[in-house]
């Protein structure tokens, strides 16, 4: 029997959730498969592309509910997208499904021609994103999926952190006439408190404050809003947006929290370079807005090998790492 997963919380920011009353949900990725079934129930449409991902993408119950829905092209990420396009330009609801690491690199050409450039309503999902295959190391890591996709034409970008914006991304992805790329974790996620009907590509508000400003996407926005209650008691009121689009960025959420706010944090599970706190930055300075800011993710080093929790602690990506990143750029003492 294999050892469980460490927790990506200590006891102080697990005691924080329950203050809070968050309640733990499940995966991302096995909320994009029930709503993917109900979709398909609705829809006989609705078709799902695999690459041999139907078990890491939780979609067996869907294979076997309904087997004329799904296509499986085997491991063959560039097939993959080649299929989803054709099907998509042929008014299928198409899902292409495939590991992110491998998704966004081998068949990056299929993603920019096939998909963007022709222009098909497909949507491309990476699953265990991000740092979520953990000790399986770099070449399994997606750190680099937000900064090839920024730069390619005609994609929304959106990573969900929590189950309420994953169901609602992937009805938005479905109803879209345009490209999307879905991101999705391996980790259980806490609900977030509810703020208002879901819109694509509109930043969600989870708490107001403007000492300071936490902007994040995907599975750090609840480190963020831990770090935010343990500032709180210190005095200090951050604001904490779920920024679930990375492409397009919510531009108006950027400038509020920069001109109202004394200073940001964006934290990302992404190579720091290219993701979301390089769009923050860009933002805010092509505005004329100047804003301390630090960008919290994966630095530009050989990454360390670990599960998604050592992950995390490693980089700063926690309660207790974010909270005193805020703290010592609210000090100066930290000026990048």
């Amino acid at each position: 029997m294999s050892a469980p997963a460490p927790s990506m919380f200590t006891p102080a920011a697990t005691e924080l959730i329950q203050q809070l009353g968050l309640r733990k949900g499940r995966a991302n990725l096995e909320e994009f498969a029930a709503t993917l079934e109900e979709l398909a129930a609705a829809d006989r449409d609705v078709v799902v592309v695999t690459s041999d991902s139907r078990g890491s993408g939780k979609l067996g119950p869907f294979g076997q509910r309904f087997p004329r829905q799904i296509v499986e092209v085997g491991i063959a990420e560039q097939n993959l997208v080649g299929v989803t396009a054709g099907l998509a330009a042929c008014g299928k609801r198409a899902f292409g499904v495939s590991p992110a690491c491998f998704l966004t690199i081998r068949a990056l050409e299929q993603i920019k021609n096939d998909v963007c450039y022709s222009n098909v309503p497909a949507t491309v999902v990476g699953i265990s994103a991000g740092v979520s295959y953990g000790a399986l190391g770099s070449t399994h890591h997606s750190l680099h999926d937000f900064a090839a996709l920024r730069a390619i034409h005609n994609i929304s970008v959106v990573a969900p952190a929590d189950n309420a914006e994953a169901r609602a991304a992937v009805r938005a992805a479905a109803a879209s006439d345009r490209p999307v790329y879905l991101r999705f974790g391996k980790a259980a996620m806490y609900d977030l408190p509810v703020t208002g009907a879901f819109e694509l590509g509109r930043a969600r508000v989870l708490r107001p404050g403007n000492d300071m400003a936490f902007i994040a996407t995907g599975e750090t926005v609840i480190h963020c809003l831990l770090a935010a209650a343990k500032l709180a008691e210190n005095g200090v009121q951050a604001r904490v947006v779920s920024m679930h689009a990375v492409k397009p960025l919510d531009v108006d959420a950027v400038l509020a929290a920069g001109r109202e706010c004394g200073a940001i944090v964006t934290a990302e599970e992404h190579s720091v370079h290219g993701g979301l706190g390089e769009a923050v930055a860009a933002v805010l300075m092509q505005a004329g807005v100047h804003s301390k800011l630090s960008i919290r993710g994966i630095p530009d080093e050989d990454t360390v090998t670990g599960s998604q929790a050592d992950i995390f602690r490693h980089y700063g990506l926690t309660m207790e790492g974010l909270a005193e990143t805020a703290s010592r750029l609210l000090d100066g003492a930290l000026t990048a």
